[in-house]
């Protein structure tokens, strides 16, 4: 068995998972890239390309039978797991009175409720060897009140104080847990929710005044995979925003 760590990364095909998967790649870690959608897991590999290294699963992270089965098919096939970054999300930009319990639901179902199948059971498996890191991908409509965010907002919000109550019962097994609440990243999910008009309104609260790249994220999360950089880091949400949780009133020329 190789004594390279592996890591799972949901949402492993696009946006800030891929940045993740590529960047744990660059830096010498085993890469499971798990995604629901296949298609976008095929162009994934078609720009990875094969390698000993590189694991591909298709699993839908609400899917309770499935994840359990994916995460021992990982540990007995490819590797024991080192450490899990969830980004597997979905998003909708939908005022409070026009959604459907059916959204709201659903977007809970990926967004948290995957968020702890696939925590739970990494933790199963890597509580054996006494170490290990999870990071949960948040956000920041999960600490501020964002238009149209109803369901997602609440769904980030969750996996905020999940993130502490499992760094919390998971302590004692050797096992961190840390999540990152991007703001504006230009991601594929982020390009089709903001359109124009949004965009302008995001960067007047961004003082940085952009929108940040997947991997910036990456950086972040693979830092806090890293028990010699991070070690004595866990129950923490840290903001990779360009500064727009810290703003209040922007004044333009100051």
């Amino acid at each position: 068995m190789t004594t390279q760590p592996t890591i799972l990364v949901t949402g492993g095909a696009s946006g800030i998972g891929f940045a993740v998967v590529e960047a744990a790649l660059a830096a010498g870690w085993r890469v499971v890239a798990a995604d629901v959608d296949g298609r976008s897991l095929a162009a994934a590999r078609d720009a990875l390309g094969a390698g000993d290294g590189l694991r591909f699963e298709q699993i839908d992270v609400a899917d309770e039978d499935a994840v359990a089965k994916s995460v021992a098919a990982i540990e007995r096939d490819f590797g024991p797991l080192a450490g899990v970054v969830n980004s597997a999300g979905i998003g909708q930009n939908v005022p409070a009175l026009e959604t459907s319990a059916a959204q709201f639901r659903k977007i809970l179902d990926v967004n948290l409720v995957g968020t702890f199948l696939v925590a739970r059971e990494a933790a199963k498996a890597m509580r054996n060897r006494g170490r290990g890191a999870i990071v949960n991908l948040a956000s920041v409509s999960g600490i501020t009140g964002n238009l149209g965010r109803a369901a997602y907002g609440a769904s980030k919000g969750g996996v905020v104080i999940l993130t502490k109550v499992l760094a919390v019962e998971f302590a004692p097994l050797g096992i961190r847990v840390n999540a990152i609440a991007p703001g504006p990243i230009d991601t594929p999910m982020v390009k089709a929710m903001h359109v124009e008009a949004a965009r302008e309104v995001w960067l007047s609260r961004v003082p940085q005044h952009r929108y940040g790249a997947p991997s910036e994220v990456a950086s972040m999360a693979l830092f806090l995979l890293d028990a010699e950089k991070s070690g004595y880091i866990t129950g923490q949400t840290f903001c990779v925003d360009g500064g727009f949780s810290a703003a209040g009133i922007i004044l333009s020329g100051l």
